[in-house]
């Protein structure tokens, strides 16, 4: 089962403040931990929302708003993508992180081909979806 660690973002990560040096370091020994465990798949932190924007969808029309967006409990400031056996696991895993200043991080199923019923999601669209998720990993291992 593969999981979305979402790290919520903050009035500090909206504002472009970067995570202490003793963080990063923290952070990374974790990220190494569950590399060494076979779990990450990916872990990234994202700039402030002043840096992004939105794309609204209506029918045809695409709206683009640029951020910054005002609502902070609504937006994210990094992830985890992790693969393990269940959501306990993967709670477990997010336990060990190094945080402890209010931060919150939401842990979310990814879902599969196989939760999909074959009259929504045919079996040979899943097989070419694997075919291209396995030639993204190739490529990533690879870099």
């Amino acid at each position: 089962m593969r999981f979305m660690v979402l790290v919520k973002a903050d009035k500090n990560s909206e504002a472009g403040v970067l995570p202490s040096k003793e963080l990063l370091a923290a952070i990374g020994q974790l990220n190494e931990e569950m590399a060494k465990a076979g779990v990450l798949l990916a872990a990234e932190g994202l700039q402030a929302s002043s840096k992004g924007a939105r794309v609204s969808f209506s029918g045809r029309k695409r709206l683009v708003t640029d951020g910054p967006f005002a609502e902070t409990k609504e937006l994210l400031s990094g992830f985890w993508l992790i693969q393990v056996e269940s959501k306990d696991d993967a709670i477990e895993w997010v336990k060990r992180v190094p945080f402890a200043d209010g931060e919150v991080v939401e842990v979310r199923q990814v879902f599969e081909a196989s939760d999909f019923p074959p009259e929504v999601f045919p079996p040979e669209d899943a097989a070419r979806e694997q075919a291209l998720r396995d030639e993204l990993q190739k490529k990533a291992a690879e870099a």
